[in-house]
């Protein structure tokens, strides 16, 4: 149908990303939330290059953290105008005031739609919000102002983001080695409970960044402490709960791939970017940069990282004792005015074979 349509169109041409076939097999250049909004085109028998011919982009606004929306401002070549929209669903919906129905639009029932939004998100799918609205054809340039109201709602899209296997077991491993993983990120509550809960983090308690706004940082401190999930986050509030969780003395590595993560790297004990879908910004910022996007490689890391610490402190502990027990004798030697027990070679021998050779084995110990 004609709405339907609408709702495809506005996913696909209010999009930064594209997909390719090659091979038979088919990837996303960009952010993989906008390459299955393309997908969701083709599947509905869109033609991606006759659509852009058809509705040029003339203008957009990208999508930021601060504002959770990207807009797009189109013109076709019957003298008509549209701005197209994506987003967080509180967001948009605060900009709508028609919603698209078959036949003629209608008033926006809020209602609805959230109820809608929090039953899509409770099955753990990443809930967007797709508007449109006519604008004059000789406007060509999109501002703010532009996207203060005036919006029709044509739908909700809810996208399968499901946690990967490997991603899971880590966050397992983290918990069985002491270590709290605590997971932030821009979704709404109840999509980012769900998917807390299939990873194994939190005991189901969630708090989102505007409940964050409004705690002073003794409070925030607490909160820190009992609560491991964090929905509709900024990068602001990245920054904020990494510093509250350092005030109550924890070692803290934060992840992070945009520009706005930046501070909150270089905040953290450890700064972890993106190394795929991450941008300069971020990696500059960071100690270490994730070559696969992979929070499983962390795991990984932070075992291999104790390995090799607990193999050193085996070898010093092993060759403390035998240069003590070398200096001993010669430093007791010449108290008493004997004679040297231990010749200069037979010091080099005990050093460099004897106990460098078994230390040598113990610093390729496996994993306590």
């Amino acid at each position: 149908h004609t709405c339907t349509q609408d709702l495809f169109r506005a996913g696909l041409l209010c999009n930064d990303a594209a997909l390719k076939e090659s091979d038979g097999h088919w990837h996303i250049a960009g952010d993989p939330t906008e390459g299955a909004l393309i997908t969701l085109a083709l599947k509905a028998g869109m033609d991606p290059a006759l659509e852009h011919g058809e509705l040029p982009r003339t203008d957009h606004i990208p999508f930021e953290s601060e504002h959770r929306f990207m807009a797009t401002l189109h013109h076709d070549h019957a003298g008509h105008a549209f701005i197209f929209m994506k987003g967080a669903v509180e967001q948009v919906l605060a900009m709508c005031h028609r919603q698209r129905v078959i036949g003629d639009d209608a008033a926006i029932d809020l209602p609805y739609w959230h109820a809608q939004m929090a039953a899509t998100g409770t099955l753990g799918q990443r809930v967007l919000a797709l508007a449109m609205k006519a604008v004059d054809h000789d406007q060509h340039e999109l501002k703010f102002a532009d996207m203060e109201s005036g919006f029709t709602l044509l739908g909700l899209v809810g996208i399968i983001d499901p946690p990967r296997e490997e991603a899971i077991a880590a966050v397992r491993d983290c918990r069985a080695a002491g270590i709290c993983v605590k997971m932030i990120t821009g979704d709404h509550a109840e999509t980012a409970r769900a998917i807390a809960l299939q990873l194994g983090i939190g005991n189901g308690r969630t708090l989102t960044g505007s409940e964050l706004d409004e705690m002073d940082d003794e409070a925030l401190h607490r909160a820190v402490r009992e609560v491991d999930v964090f929905a509709r986050a900024s990068p602001e509030h990245k920054l904020r709960l990494v510093t509250a969780l350092q005030a109550n003395g924890e070692i803290v590595a934060m992840t992070g791939d945009g520009v706005n993560d930046a501070p909150a790297l270089k905040r953290a004990d450890i700064g972890v970017a993106m190394g795929r879908k991450g941008t300069e910004v971020a990696k500059e910022a960071a100690e270490m940069v994730l070559a696969d996007d992979n929070f499983a490689t962390i795991a990984h890391a932070v075992q291999e990282g104790r390995t090799i610490y607990d193999n050193i402190k085996k070898a010093i502990v092993f060759i403390m004792p035998t240069n003590g027990g070398e200096a001993g004798i010669v430093v007791i030697a010449i108290l008493f005015g004997m004679a040297l027990p231990l010749t200069p070679v037979q010091i080099l021998w005990v050093n460099m074979v004897t106990a460098v050779t078994l230390a040598l084995a113990l610093s390729f110990e496996k994993a306590e």
